[in-house]
């Protein structure tokens, strides 16, 4: 593999410092190292600006809205928007049913749903997960039985990302109870302002309000909302998720976290040492950019393959395993080198609060961080059901 970048790779990296670093939101900027909740306004202020430069897809195709990026331009902008520290723009329209409409949908849906996904009119959320049907998604009960020209949608879903904010929601549906599991099911786009539609919150182990139930009950969607066949679902199901998973690496704000734990470990004492200096620490930190290294690789030959018309195969669950556990791996060593300034946890102050946080500023996000980050090798498919598609797809077992 070739790994120097081209003049013109070296000019179009440029070219993105310069753009970020003008027109990057201010009243954004370090709002993530300080912990702060970001809103659905923070995240579309920024989307936003992307959309009106026609950078806000890279990985559509032109003819939707795309760039034309190259795989390795595609890579400099996540490396320079990770270096930025940039808020990152929600997957569920971008990276999650928009290429599922693009590639199945019909003429009427790509016409109604991509512009408003590429604006940022239309806030997405994914109902997918069920309880008792997570890992094993293809078990869902949630119902949708025909009624003319509208399906009458019943059920539960769980864990479903930011649907306090949705405008729309895809949401996977039985349509045929008799059917194979995989092959009674249909593949719905769902207004979440429908009658029926019931959103409460899951709040977690960090305080945060991120996740939620949402109920279904007898809510009514129109038959043109299906996409694709109907109990052809699963296809679009499947092809989501390998998006998802490539997606879910996050190599480049995994390469930004590994310098802020070495910043953290220049600054705290081990005896009368920095904590940099401790040879066990050091080589935690070694053998986590070795393995982001080659997660790394792994990522451009991905891309490189999507580049030359492949689309994401069953080597995006290897990026899905070793992205997610490097994750955590980190989100763990920086909990461990701020120590017991960890413990205390403040989500903000309130109007009139005179207190403050105990400890240096990088310390405040280290707990919730690393407890909302157990999640990662739960979402878009547990490490354990990844593993067990590359024992079949990949190795033939």
């Amino acid at each position: 593999m070739h790994l120097d970048f081209s003049p013109e790779d070296l000019a179009f990296q440029q070219e993105v410092r310069a753009f970020i670093a003008e027109n990057y939101p201010a009243e954004l900027r370090g709002k993530q190292d300080e912990g702060d909740e970001l809103s659905k306004e923070d995240f579309l202020s920024w989307h936003k600006v992307l959309a009106k430069k026609g950078w806000v897809a890279p990985a559509w195709p032109v003819e939707y809205g795309g760039t034309g990026w190259t795989a390795t331009q595609r890579y400099i902008w996540s490396e320079e928007t990770a270096r930025a520290d940039c808020i990152r723009l929600m997957p569920f329209g971008l990276s999650m049913v928009g290429p599922v409409i693009y590639t199945f949908g019909t003429p009427e849906q790509k016409a109604k749903y991509l512009p408003r996904i590429l604006s940022g009119e239309d806030w997405w959320c994914q109902g997918y997960s069920e309880p008792g049907s997570g890992s094993d998604l293809a078990s869902l009960r949630t119902k949708a039985v025909r009624d003319g020209d509208h399906y009458v949608v019943n059920g539960q879903k769980t864990w479903t990302t930011m649907a306090q904010h949705a405008d729309w929601g895809f949401f996977l549906v039985r349509t045929d109870p008799d059917a194979k599991q995989q092959e009674g099911i249909s593949f719905l786009l769902i207004d979440m302002k429908s009658p029926g539609i019931t959103v409460r919150p899951i709040i977690t182990l960090g305080g945060e309000h991120e996740v939620n139930e949402v109920w279904l009950e007898d809510v009514r969607v129109p038959v043109e909302n299906r996409v694709y066949e109907e109990n052809k679902g699963w296809t679009c199901a499947k092809f989501l998720l390998a998006h998802e998973r490539t997606g879910i690496a996050g190599v480049a704000a995994s390469k930004r976290g590994i310098e802020k734990v070495k910043t953290i470990a220049r600054a705290e004492m081990d005896g009368d040492k920095p904590l940099i200096a401790n040879a066990f620490f050091k080589r935690k930190i070694a053998e986590l950019e070795m393995d982001l290294t080659a997660l790394e690789f792994t990522e451009l030959r991905s891309l490189a393959g999507e580049s030359a018309g492949k689309g994401p195969g069953p080597e995006s669950s290897l990026l899905k395993i070793k992205g997610s556990e490097i994750q955590q791996r980190l989100t763990e060593l920086t909990l461990e080198a701020v120590g017991h300034y960890g413990a205390p946890y403040f989500r903000g102050f309130g109007e009139g609060d005179n207190e403050h946080p105990i400890g240096p500023d990088y310390a405040h996000r280290a707990a919730p961080t690393y407890f909302n980050t157990r999640k990662t090798t739960i979402y878009g498919g547990s490490n354990e059901i990844q593993r067990n598609i590359i024992a079949k797809m990949v190795l033939g077992l």
